[in-house]
C-alpha cells in the first residue's frame, strides 16, 4: 500500500471512531472519504450499515447476557478478579434499580446506529390521536413476532421520533425480568428505558413517578410468538386480562397499538397442537419465560439463504385511541370484563382501518385468541 493510500485510511478509521464515539457526525460521512477504489457505493454501504445495526441488536439480545456472565466468572480466576469483584458488588447494590425506574439514557436512545436499524426494515411510527402528558398510559402492543422489533424501535430508541409526536410522555418497553439479572445486558436495557415486566417495576412507573408515563406492553407474550409468520394477523389477548386489571387500579388509559409487518421479519416452523414438539415448546416456555421458537430469516451475504438477518420488510406500528380508564383499587371481574370488551373493539377497530393502507385486502381479519 502506498505512503499516501495509507495515510487516507489511516484518517478514514479516526473518522469512524469519532462517529461511534457519539461527536454527532454520520458514519456514512465518515465513510465517504475511504479513496475511491475502496468505495462500492453509497446504496450498498447503507444497507451493510443497516445489516450490522439489527444484527447486533439480535446478537446483544440473544448472548450478551449469557457471555458476560461466562466472562464475569471466568475473570474472578484471572488477575483481573479485582475488576470482577468490584462490578459485581456495583450490581449487587443497583440490584432493585431496574424496578426503579431503570436508568435511561437520552443519548444511547438517540444513537445514529438507531437510525440505520429503523431504516432497514422500514419502521414507521404513526399517531392517531394525541396522548396528555397529566394522564399515565397502558399501552397493548400487539403482535409480539419473534423479536418485537417494531417496539423496540418505536418505544426503546428515538429513532422513529416518538418524543416529538408525543410530547411530554415518556415510553417505557416492558421485557423478561430474567434479562435484568445477566451483567451489561441489563444496563443496556435500561439505557434504552426498558424495565422489567412485573408487578413492582410497572406500579413503580405508573404510581410513583408522575405522569406521562407510557408502560408498553407485549400483552400476547412467548405465548404468541409461537403463532407468529409472515401474513399471519392473530393475538393472543381473550383470556389476558391482568394488563386491563392493573390500568383499572392504577387510573391509567389503555391504548391499542398495531404494528403491520411484525410478524413478517421472520419465517417460522410452527407445530400443531397436541404434537410433542410443540408440547416440548410449551413445557420449555413455562420454564425459561420466553418461547423457544424454530425460526429464519436470510444469510449474511446472500439474502436467497438462511440465516438469523430478518427479511427487510415495513414495519408500520400504528398508536390507537386511548381508552379513558377509572381509577378502582379493587375492580370487579365485572368491570374489567367490561374495560377489556372495549379494548379488543378499539383494536379490532384500529386493525379494520389502517389494514388497506399498508398491504393486507380488505377481505383480512384479525383473529383474536
Amino acid at each position: 500500500m502506498c505512503p499516501l493510500l495509507y495515510a487516507a485510511s489511516l484518517c478514514t478509521v479516526s473518522s469512524l471512531a469519532a462517529a461511534w464515539a457519539g461527536t454527532g457526525s454520520s458514519i456514512l460521512s465518515a465513510l465517504q472519504d475511504l479513496p475511491l477504489a475502496f468505495w462500492p457505493c453509497r446504496s450498498k454501504m447503507e444497507k451493510h450499515l443497516q445489516v450490522i445495526s439489527v444484527l447486533q441488536w439480535v446478537i446483544s439480545f440473544l448472548a450478551l447476557g449469557a457471555a458476560c456472565t461466562l466472562l464475569l466468572i471466568y475473570m474472578f480466576c484471572t488477575d483481573c478478579w479485582l475488576i470482577a469483584a468490584m462490578y459485581t458488588a456495583w450490581l449487587i447494590f443497583d440490584w432493585n434499580t431496574p424496578k426503579q425506574g431503570g436508568r435511561r439514557s437520552s443519548w444511547v436512545r438517540n444513537w445514529t446506529v438507531w437510525t440505520y436499524f429503523r431504516d432497514y426494515f422500514p419502521i414507521r411510527l404513526i399517531k392517531t390521536h394525541n396522548l396528555l402528558p397529566n394522564r399515565n398510559y397502558i399501552f397493548g402492543y400487539h403482535p409480539h413476532g419473534i423479536f418485537c422489533f417494531g417496539a423496540f424501535c418505536n418505544f426503546g430508541t428515538e429513532a422513529t421520533g416518538f418524543s416529538k409526536k408525543f410530547p411530554g410522555i415518556k415510553p417505557s418497553l416492558a421485557t423478561l425480568a430474567g434479562n435484568f439479572r445477566l451483567p451489561v445486558l441489563r444496563d443496556y436495557l435500561m439505557s434504552g428505558g426498558i424495565c422489567p415486566v412485573n408487578k413492582n417495576s410497572i406500579d413503580y412507573l405508573l404510581s410513583r413517578n408522575g405522569t406521562g408515563n407510557a408502560v408498553v406492553i407485549v400483552v400476547g407474550g412467548a405465548a404468541e410468538s409461537l403463532q407468529c409468520a409472515p401474513g399471519v394477523n392473530s393475538v393472543t389477548l381473550k383470556k389476558r386480562k391482568g394488563f386491563v386489571r392493573l390500568a383499572l387500579q392504577k387510573g391509567s388509559d389503555l391504548v391499542p397499538v398495531y404494528s403491520f409487518g411484525e410478524n413478517d421479519a421472520y419465517k417460522q416452523v410452527i407445530f400443531e397442537e397436541g404434537t410433542y414438539s410443540r408440547a416440548i415448546q410449551k413445557r420449555l416456555q413455562k420454564i425459561l419465560g420466553f418461547a423457544p421458537c424454530i425460526f429464519h430469516g436470510c444469510g449474511l451475504f446472500f439474502g436467497n439463504s438462511w440465516g438469523f438477518v430478518p427479511y427487510s420488510k415495513p414495519i408500520t406500528t400504528i398508536v390507537g385511541e386511548p381508552i379513558t380508564v377509572p381509577k378502582i383499587e379493587d375492580p370487579t371481574e365485572e368491570m374489567v370484563d367490561i374495560y377489556h370488551t372495549m379494548y379488543i373493539k378499539s383494536l379490532q377497530c384500529l386493525f379494520d382501518k389502517y389494514k388497506t393502507r399498508f398491504g393486507l385486502k380488505e377481505s383480512d381479519v384479525l383473529y383474536i385468541n
